[in-house]
């Protein structure tokens, strides 16, 4: 058979972003030296990852990507990224009796972080029993793929802004590219500048609380931790209780800047420039604050009412259940409809009617455009429309009606694509929910329906925390490993959108 792709080109310009994952294995390390601790694990995982991308370097690529080489690009570099990421754990021997020793958990949680899903295979999360220099990495994997490793790439190296327009399509969250400048380069290093500007001004107000004693546990370590996982809408914490470690203040803070990572980051450029009306204009926005005042007030209203009793009296009386009731269901609504995935709260303690509410908010995702993961709103807008005209078309054959949003047509191949995903997507979540449930049988681990459809979602979503055993402060270490691996697959293909990692995997691909 002969091979249609150029591998060649798409490896060697994946060792090149390797040796750039390098240069990031540059920050934990100074965390390490800072607290003398594992110093030696990160000089290692650098030296190895740079040997690696030296070694796929040598392949020496045609600069010139065509559409094949470019996917498999964006899919090869993100995997390989996951690769490299767990070799810090393995040295390190991260996680409760060395359970990241074992390669598919390592992998699973480099996965989890890149993807910014936020699911853990760990037992103890916290400083206290893993090095200062180890959780930070864990979160800074997800920083780094929050706004996209590819993204950044295109950012810094003209060697890959040539073909930027097609590689940033395959990687970037949604159905559509909002080329903001005539060049593509230009467009990724706005995102990431806007990116790394909201990161720095939530690091300045979690500190600033801390100086002047409303956040006593915020220092400047769990100050940034947290940074690195809010705007990426990923949800690791270095804390065990995640955000339920901090008060009320603190979860306040956290909520505005989770609502802005699930926002389409290319509209705050437009406020940037004096117009702020996109935002209102925008149909998606809208669509995604209604979603939030919807689900939200409903969600208040049940724990109000008694859906989770732990939310009650405090001190013995009904003072402050209000506020309780209001900042809970905001926060788990916001953080689980855009798959943050923190929590403030075991929600596992919650009824079944808020749970179903929490469900329903999983599948929503964020904003195209943003770092929320999930199907993204405006393709739930897409699909409902073309569901109203095929209601309308059955009543009047003749009618001809186009698809639009915010005024504009919508191409009848967009519309094409985004039916194709949704069904993929929704054909891969209920796949993989079988896969799970009965492989939890084959090895006897007790698994409800629930917690098999909350895996599922939470995995392929990037979401992390499900009900059950994958609860917001449970994990997914006790799944058996052919389980672990179909996960690592789901927080792949969910992250690139399902199609550019699948279509890899059909012989019509590589064939001429």
């Amino acid at each position: 058979m002969s091979l249609r792709v150029d591998w060649r080109a798409s490896v060697s310009l994946t060792g090149t972003v390797l040796k750039y994952i390098a240069l990031a294995l540059l920050v934990p390390l100074a965390v390490a030296i800072v607290y003398r601790e594992d110093i030696l694990v990160f000089v290692a995982a650098i030296a190895i990852t740079v040997a690696i991308g030296e070694a796929f370097e040598r392949l020496e690529p045609d600069p010139d990507l065509r559409p094949r080489e470019a996917m498999l690009l964006v899919a090869l570099a993100w995997f390989a990224v996951a690769l490299v990421g767990a070799i810090p754990y393995l040295l390190a021997g991260y996680g409760t009796e060395s359970a990241l020793r074992l390669p598919i958990n390592a992998v699973f949680e480099s996965m989890s972080g890149f993807t910014t899903t936020g699911a853990t295979v760990m037992a103890e999360i916290s400083v206290e029993h893993h090095s200062h220099a180890i959780m930070m990495w864990r979160q800074l994997t997800q920083w780094l793929g929050g706004m996209g490793i590819i993204v950044l790439m295109i950012a810094i190296l003209p060697e890959l802004a040539v073909n930027g327009a097609q590689l940033v399509r395959l990687e970037a969250p949604g159905p559509e590219l909002q080329k903001l400048t005539p060049k593509i380069a230009e467009t990724a290093r706005i995102l990431w500048i806007v990116y790394f500007g909201f990161t720095i001004v939530l690091v300045g107000l979690f500190y600033g609380l801390h100086l002047v004693g409303l956040a006593p546990n915020m220092s400047f370590y769990n100050a940034v931790a947290h940074a690195f996982t809010t705007l990426p809408t990923g949800g690791f914490s270095p804390e065990a209780n995640s955000v339920a470690a901090f008060g009320a203040v603190v979860q306040w803070v956290f909520i505005p800047f989770m609502i802005v990572a699930g926002t389409n980051f290319a509209l705050f450029w437009y406020v940037f420039h004096d117009k702020p009306t996109r935002f209102l204009q925008n149909t998606e926005f809208r669509t995604y604050a209604g979603a939030i005042a919807v689900l939200s007030g409903l969600l208040g209203v049940l724990l109000y009412g008694g859906a989770a009793p732990a939310l009650g009296a405090l001190g013995g009386t009904t003072e402050g259940v209000g506020e309780n009731a209001l900042r809970h269901a905001l926060f788990q609504i916001v953080s689980l409809l855009n798959s943050t995935g923190y929590a403030t709260s075991d929600f596992e303690q919650w009824d079944s009617t808020a749970k179903v509410v929490l469900l329903v908010a999983m599948f929503i995702g964020g904003s195209a455009g943003s770092t929320g993961g999930g199907i993204k709103i405006i393709r739930w807008l897409v699909v409902l429309k073309v569901a109203r005209r095929e209601l309308t078309t059955a009543a009047h054959p003749s009618a001809v009606q186009p698809i639009r949003l915010g005024g504009a047509v919508i191409d009848e191949d967009v519309v094409r694509g985004v039916l194709g995903f949704t069904l993929l997507f929704l054909l891969a979540f209920v796949v993989a929910t079988v896969f799970i449930a009965l492989d939890a049988a084959r090895v006897g681990l007790e698994l409800s329906v629930l917690e098999a459809i909350s895996a599922s979602i939470a995995t392929i979503g990037n979401i992390g925390p499900g009900f059950g055993m994958v609860g917001p402060f449970g994990g997914y270490g006790d799944f058996p490993t052919s389980s672990k691996l179909v996960m690592i697959f789901l927080m792949w293909i969910g992250r690139l959108e399902i199609i550019p990692v699948l279509v890899l995997f059909t012989g019509a691909f590589w064939k001429r």
